[in-house]
């Protein structure tokens, strides 16, 4: 069992994910059946505002004290769904720029990866951290970063019963044969309890999501 964790410094506010939950619905015209079909492999993505880091140089502020801004860009990840535990592999590119091309330097940028239940619901948390290595002359650079998440496959799936529910056959003519049956709440709840995404994103302080946030 997966108990649930609140990480701090992780503004579950700002986690505005599209596609929390990830159908594929196809009618079955000859048998006038709602088929619902559903990978327990979690989704990957970044959360907003965390995709973007932005330094500054000698404690300033201002736009012309930006030293490095950076950002988090091809996102992958690949699902063993054979496993009792699911276990997600994931990589991802960092693209940086320094403001001064001045000397060889090397940058050391924060990111943590999280498993999330139901949208909003930490269960784990790591942090890692993805060198970026300017040479003299370079103003832009990239390097690339990976983690491994992991999720229980019975916390993932649904129930026999809640399966059958969703995909018994309506017939023509039944009050319910048009209805959707995410619209039920029992249905919904047991869904979204069983649904995880593996987000990854930079690890800022909260002026940094707020900078990240306002622009």
């Amino acid at each position: 069992m997966i108990r649930p964790i609140v990480a701090k410094g992780f503004h579950l506010s700002k986690l505005r994910v599209a596609g929390v939950i990830a159908f594929v619905l196809l009618a079955g015209c000859q048998k006038n059946q709602l088929l619902v079909k559903r990978s327990v492999c979690p989704a990957v993505a970044v959360p907003n505002y965390t995709g973007d880091l932005t330094t500054f140089a000698n404690g300033g502020t201002e736009a012309n004290d930006i030293d490095i801004v950076a950002a988090i860009t091809n996102v992958r990840g690949a699902c063993d769904e054979a496993a009792d535990r699911l276990g997600t592999a994931v990589t991802f590119d960092v693209l940086a720029r320094r403001s001064s091309a001045a000397g060889a330097r090397s940058v050391s940028l924060p990111f943590f990866v999280s498993v999330v239940q139901g949208g909003n619901l930490i269960v784990s948390k790591q942090a890692g951290a993805v060198t970026i290595n300017f040479a003299n002359g370079q103003l832009r650079a990239q390097a690339s970063g990976a983690a491994h998440a992991e999720v229980a496959r019975a916390s993932a799936t649904l129930s026999d019963a809640m399966q059958k529910k969703i995909n018994r056959v309506r017939k023509p003519g039944d009050l319910d044969a048009a209805t959707d049956p995410l619209a039920d709440p029992e249905v919904k709840a047991a869904v979204r309890a069983t649904t995880f995404e593996v987000l990854v994103g930079f690890q800022l302080s909260d002026d940094a999501l707020a900078y990240n946030a306002a622009k």
